[in-house]
Order: C-alpha cells, then sequence, then structure tokens
C-alpha cells in the first residue's frame, strides 16, 4: 500500500475548506492518506478529516512559531521518519512558501498548481499558456510532491476510520529566514485564491467607492470580492484583490464578472471557474463568449436586485 502524505492547512483552529480537494485528489487504488498537521490539533481535526478519506491524521510536534524554513524542515523530517514518498500540498501563500523547500531538500519532483492529480499514474494536469493549453504532467523519480490550484478538485466525502499519531521533530533553529512579527490583515475579506464564491469589478464600476455595490452581494454570498487589472490600474481596487496573468489565478465554484470586458489576461487568472456569470451593459463584450450565463444591463441596477434576490433565497 503507497503512503500519500497531505499537508493539511488550517487558520484559527479550523481546517482550510480547500485542504478536502486534496485529500479528493488523493485517492487512488491502493493508497494509505497520512494527513499532516503542524498545530498539534490532531484529534480537533481527526472527525472531519476522516470523512474525506484521511486514514491516519498525524500531529508534527516540535516546530515552533511558524517559519517556513523550520516548518518544511519539519515536515521533511516527518515524511522521511513515516517513509511518505509522495505528498500533495496547496499552491496557497503558505504552500508556495513550504513546498518548494520541501521539495528542494527531499529532491523530490515537483509540479504546482495542479488542476487535476492522477494518484496511480503519477500524473497531474496544469494550465499552460494564460490557460490557452491545458497539460498533462507526468512526474518521475523516488519522491514526488504535488500542488493543487485551491477548490479545482471538487471535494467527495469517502469516510474511513482514521487513527491518529503524532511525530516529535527535532528543529535546529538555524533558519535563514526570520520572522520578527506576523501582522493579521485589517480586512476580513475572504481569500481571493481559496473562495468559493469570488464577485468582481471591472473599470466599469467607476470608483472606488462604488465596489460597495459588490461588497454588499459578497456579503449575503459569503463570497471574496476581486477586480480586474482595468479597475486596479485605475486604483479602484488594491492590487491584491487582481484577478488575472498579473494577478491572482483563482478556481471558485461561481465568478461572477461586472463589468469586465473579458480579455484573456483577466480570463487567464479564472478561465477553471466551475461556472461562470457576467453582468455588462455592452451585448458585445467579449466575456459573453466565455461565460455560462450572461445579463445585459447595467451592473448599478443588475447587481443590487441580485442581492435582493440572494438575500432572500438564502434565509428563506
Amino acid at each position: 500500500m503507497e503512503k500519500i502524505g497531505i499537508i493539511i492547512e488550517t487558520n484559527k483552529g479550523e481546517v482550510k475548506k480547500a485542504n478536502w480537494g486534496a485529500l479528493t485528489a488523493a485517492q487512488g487504488d491502493n493508497q494509505e492518506i497520512h494527513a499532516l498537521v503542524l498545530d498539534g490539533n490532531a484529534e480537533k481535526y481527526k472527525d472531519q478529516l476522516q470523512e474525506y478519506g484521511a486514514h491516519k491524521v498525524v500531529a508534527i510536534q516540535g516546530a515552533s512559531d511558524y517559519n517556513p524554513d523550520t516548518w518544511s524542515s519539519a515536515i521533511v523530517d516527518t515524511l522521511k521518519a513515516m517513509d511518505i514518498k509522495v505528498c500533495l500540498g496547496l499552491t496557497t501563500a503558505m504552500g508556495k512558501e513550504l513546498i518548494p523547500r520541501i521539495a528542494a531538500q527531499l529532491d523530490a519532483a515537483l509540479l504546482m498548481d495542479c488542476l487535476s492529480i492522477n494518484i496511480n499514474e503519477g500524473t497531474a494536469k496544469k494550465s499552460n499558456f494564460s490557460g490557452k493549453a491545458i497539460a498533462t504532467y507526468k512526474l518521475h523519480g523516488e519522491n514526488k510532491f504535488f500542488a493543487l490550484r485551491p477548490n479545482s478538485v471538487s471535494p467527495v466525502k469517502n469516510p474511513v476510520t482514521a487513527k491518529l499519531g503524532n511525530h516529535q521533530v527535532q528543529v535546529e533553529e538555524t533558519a535563514k529566514v526570520v520572522i520578527k512579527e506576523i501582522k493579521a490583515g485589517t480586512s476580513d475579506r475572504v481569500d481571493l485564491t481559496e473562495a468559493e464564491i469570488i464577485i468582481s469589478g471591472g473599470r466599469a464600476m467607476e470608483s472606488k467607492e462604488n465596489f460597495k455595490v459588490l461588497e454588499n452581494c459578497a456579503k449575503v454570498l459569503g463570497a471574496a470580492v476581486g477586480a480586474s487589472r482595468a479597475a486596479v490600474d485605475s486604483g479602484y481596487a488594491p492590487h491584491e484583490m487582481q484577478v488575472g496573468q498579473t494577478g491572482k489565478v483563482v478556481s471558485p465554484n461561481l465568478y461572477i464578472a461586472c463589468g469586465i470586458s473579458g480579455a484573456i489576461q483577466h480570463f487567464a487568472g479564472m478561465k477553471t471557474s466551475k461556472v461562470i456569470v457576467a453582468v455588462n451593459k455592452d451585448p458585445g463584450a467579449p466575456i459573453f463568449k466565455k461565460c455560462d450565463y450572461g445579463l445585459v444591463g447595467d451592473l448599478f441596477e443588475v447587481v443590487p436586485h441580485l442581492t435582493e434576490l440572494f438575500e432572500k433565497e438564502l434565509s428563506s
């Protein structure tokens, strides 16, 4: 039986929902899935993780406060001790810091930002050329590491009975990176790369203040708010909200594009969304050729109306 390691990301004592897709992607014909938890709360997460197929939930203990150097070394020590050769993680902010470091220490074949994974064949699909092509890659070597794009794989429950485990690591405090302080962001927005629903605005928003229209809708839906590069360049939204080739790449279940023309640079960042809805007053906008549902109309009239409908439907 092949052991598969999954790096479980948590936030404020809760398992991030994006992990469920990674656990689903790890399912194969003869795999034993080990969920690796770094905050010491393996017992707390056990019930949730075993619902999605984790056979063993392992608490990695001995790593101090977050530092990508020490945490990656702790994970490497655990993988070696448990003889795990194949590992999955997420292409998140933390994943981008940890996973390449882990792969380098293990001399592992690495593929980031995967759209899907075939764990039996050791292959994965990945977007190329700004989303114009999807390529299938096969990883070779003793150690293999896949990092999955959040929300790209729909989670499927596969209940098993998980065992609890602990691994004590001895990590030398000689990290090249020194974390002096971690400040929590002042925004309570859902992270774009992990959001299940995103509503984005383009240049047609006309001002920073007008994004309140999208924020109201997002609050009802529990969504994140994004922006096109045109909106960011116009000063209507910060760069952290930018979706596209030069911004963040997202794969939500629902993407609502408001006043966005549908330029290839923006489309490259959200084309893997499960459902795309476009709101634009120009019936000839390119976005209407790329969306699943299109609404021709003024976003300042359409979006508030949608917000009312969503609120009524979700409260009933």
